[in-house]
Order: C-alpha cells, then structure tokens, then sequence
C-alpha cells in the first residue's frame, strides 16, 4: 500500500503582512475568456478513431465534401484521423495576430493522437462568435509506450502558439473614468485598507470601498487610466488573511499554518487518546523518559498521552507531530482535526476538498 503523504506547510500566517494590491485583486473587466471549437487531427499511424466513432466519419465527408470531394461516411475506413475538442484560454487585451496556446482532447476512440496535425479549427466564445483559428502539430510529450522519456497520457496534447486571434474582444480601459477592484478573498478590514491606504497616498477620495470585495476607484484628473492602475497595483498595504486548514481526504494531505492554536481538550479516536493542556512552566525530561520535546515550548508525553504546552503555544502542527508518534494514519489524523473543529478547540477555517 502506497504511504500517504501528510504534509503540513506555511499556508496562511497568523499576523498580517505586506502584499501588492495587483497580488491580492483583479480589476472588473480585465479577464481571460475561454474558447472552446471542434476538430480533426489527420496523420496518425493508424492510431486514430475507428468505424464506431460515426461523428468523426460524418466530420471526414463533410471536410471532403467542402473541397468538392463527394462520399459517403459508410464508405471511410480510415484509422489516421481522430475527432478532438480544442480548448484554449484568450488573455485580455489580445490583439489580432496575437498566436496562443491550445489544448487539444480526442473525443473518439484513438489510441494516440502523437505525431497528428490539427485541421484549421474556429475557437469559439460563449457567445458564439468566432475568436481564433486553431492549427498545427500536436505534441503529447514525454513518450507513448516506446523510447525514453515518461509515459505520458496519448489521447490529449497541446499545440504550442497554435492559434491566431482573429477577432478581439472590445473593452475601452483607456477613455474610462473609473473602474473597480474586486478582492481575490473576501475581507471588509482589507477592502477598508486599501480604501484609506489610496486615498492617502493620492491626497484625495479616489477610492471607496463599497463591500468586503469591491473597492470602486475614481482616477485623478492628471493620469490616464493605465498610469493609475498600474499605480495603485504596485502599492504594498498590511494584508490579513484567514487561518485556514485545508484537508484532501482522498489523498490524506493536510496543509495548515504553522501558527493554528488549538485549545485544550481530551481526545479519543479509536485506541489513540491524547490530553492536550497547557501549563505555565513545562517539566524536566529525564534520562531515559519516553517525553520529547517537540520544539515550540511543546512536549509529548506518551506514558501520560498527553500534549503539554506553555499557553498558547499547542498548535495543529504540534498536534499532527504528536498524533503521529503515537501511531497515527493521516486519516485518524484528518477525523481527529474535523472533530476538533465541530468541538469548538480549532477556530480556524476547516476546508475539505
């Protein structure tokens, strides 16, 4: 049975600390879209989809049929042809000519889509129009079951730059006169620093902050919009974020500040009991004593099973450490967690996923 990895790392800190306003913030408007189209990749070593795949036959007829070859599906036994979806994300602000990356997914039954060519493609919106031609050589990389290099998954691949933008998509950033910032997490004290750390540094109320996420800019008279925007991204304010605890129980990795206190409590989860409490001085280990330090101003003491600690100092991952000295599976160690949490002796955010 394959370990399971328990990882705990520096997630969220528990003070505040320095960020940019364009790390923690996007601005209303400015976003990537996604464009999505249907194709044939031709080439194949006849590894491409069989006579069961009817849609991929019909597609070949009609791509003949447009350059005035006329025949019947039923009539096409080729195995060097496969149907894909092509997927592809246009950045804002891009421009005709602009060449982007896509990715390119069979929908058949090929085996392999190495080594095939991607057929001029429209990428469409979700509104239907036309946003960019997809074409050229897909690699899968890495290796197909043969040669050096990693196997790696056939049927799906990428073509690097393979498309051109054909149409753009209109936004007039420069002729506004406002325009709004939306936080990445939702959090009134942050949106109220960014609101008061703007109009301070700019010596007027050009900023107002109208929710926990949406700050509403207003631009001075004497920039243009782009000046002022990438003005105020580069502006550092004191950023406070939520303690937060994010377990996968399908992998068993748990990701936790460092810093997550927990409170004392006693605890039983199957043949595993431990006591946490927190004592003003911690004991003297002796000689040959199975206590160990565990570094914080923390202590385990398994002929007690308990976890002593000076006040304040028990966290989640001193928690973790011990649980795992005396025996613990992450998944004890993920049970014990979502029940601590329904205890009240975790106030972090617990987010399974």
């Amino acid at each position: 049975m394959r370990r399971t990895l328990l990882l705990f790392l520096l997630l969220l800190p528990l003070l505040s600390h320095a960020v940019k306003i364009k790390e923690i913030s996007n601005i209303i408007g400015v976003r990537d879209n996604q464009l999505i189209g249907y194709g044939l990749i031709v080439g194949l070593n006849k590894t491409g989809d069989g006579t069961t795949s009817k849609f991929t036959l019909q597609t070949i007829s009609n791509m003949l049929q447009s350059m005035n070859v006329k025949l019947d599906p039923k009539d096409i036994k080729s195995k060097n042809v496969a149907a894909v979806v092509v997927t592809a994300t246009l950045p804002p602000f891009s421009r005709q000519g602009d060449k982007i990356d896509v990715i390119v997914s069979s929908i058949g039954d090929a085996k392999s889509i190495e080594g095939g060519t991607l057929l001029m493609t429209p990428l469409k919106g979700v509104d239907g129009r036309i946003y960019a031609l997809a074409q050229g050589s897909v690699t899968i990389g890495g290796r197909n079951g043969r040669g050096a290099g990693s196997l790696n998954h056939a049927t799906a691949g990428r073509i690097p730059g393979g498309a051109l933008v054909e149409q753009e998509v209109p936004f007039n950033l420069y002729g506004q006169s406002e325009a709004t910032l939306s936080l990445k997490e939702s959090n009134f004290q942050n949106a109220v620093s960014i609101q008061n750390i703007l109009n301070r540094y700019y010596k007027e109320r050009i900023a107002v902050a109208i929710d926990s996420r949406t700050i509403r800019l207003k631009k001075p008279k004497t920039l243009s919009m782009v000046e002022f925007l990438a003005g105020v991204g580069e502006i550092s304010i004191d950023y406070r974020t939520k303690q937060r605890i994010v377990i996968d129980e399908r992998t068993g990795t748990i990701v936790s500040g460092v810093e997550v206190e927990v409170e004392p409590v006693m605890i039983t989860h199957g043949d595993i009991t431990i006591k946490i409490e927190e004592r003003k001085r911690l004991p003297v280990i002796k000689k040959g004593s199975a206590s160990m330090n565990l570094g914080g101003d923390t202590q385990l003491q398994p002929q007690e099973h308990a976890l002593v600690a000076k006040p304040g100092a028990a966290t989640v991952a001193n928690l973790a450490r011990s649980l795992k000295k005396l025996g613990a599976t992450p998944k004890d160690i993920i049970s014990i967690l979502e029940a601590m949490k329904n205890a009240g002796a975790i106030h972090a955010d617990l987010q399974i996923i």
